[in-house]
């Protein structure tokens, strides 16, 4: 049993699950999904102040709480317990491509030549976590949600804001893909 679980799965059995947990949320209890109101919740329940958009009931919404935690610490989990020994299956033109930028270490998750402590205090590093990370949040709090919220949520609730969120995400990703990533590798 241990052997199946932790043996890479189909796709459609992940967009099954995910797909599920919509009309589940909102049969159950009139939920709606997404992971980036956390970190809102997080700061209105330890910063207490007058800033009134942390200031709200923020209890109604524990419950999201428990899911990112839970996320958290399955991933945790998964990672120490059920990780598949064998190499990251990548296409070879992405393999090549990649190369040419570079990148040559591919035996984990993330090529460790971006992503490793060594890696975290260079220019490209920086950039990386701290310009990227900015530009994530901002965007977030721009498009009013993650892609999880619009994507997965607010597309199944037939949300306008949530195709042209999705829309731009998706743009967003390409054009970072084939300008932006070759850009920030020759750093």
């Amino acid at each position: 049993m241990l052997e199946w679980i932790s043996q890479p799965w189909p796709w459609y059995v992940a967009g099954v699950f995910i797909g599920l947990t919509v009309p589940a949320l909102l049969l159950l209890g009139n939920k709606t999904f997404g992971i980036s109101s956390s970190l809102r919740h997080i700061c209105a329940a330890c910063i207490p102040t007058k800033i009134p958009f942390f200031n709200y009931d923020w209890k109604k919404e524990s419950w999201n709480l428990y899911f990112v935690v839970g996320t958290l610490l399955g991933g945790f989990l998964a990672a120490q317990f059920l990780s598949n020994p064998e190499d990251m299956v990548i296409a070879d033109a992405t393999k090549a491509h990649l190369q040419a930028s570079g990148v040559i270490d591919f035996a984990g998750m993330l090529p460790s030549d971006v992503f490793s402590w060594d890696a975290l205090f260079s220019v490209r590093g920086l950039v990386f976590t701290v310009l990227g990370g900015f530009l994530v949040g901002f965007g977030t709090r721009w498009a009013g949600g993650c892609t999880s919220g619009h994507a997965i949520m607010g597309l199944s609730n037939l949300q306008w804001p949530s195709l042209v969120a999705t829309c731009c995400f998706m743009v967003g990703g390409i054009l970072m893909t084939w300008f932006g990533i070759p850009f920030l590798l020759s750093l």
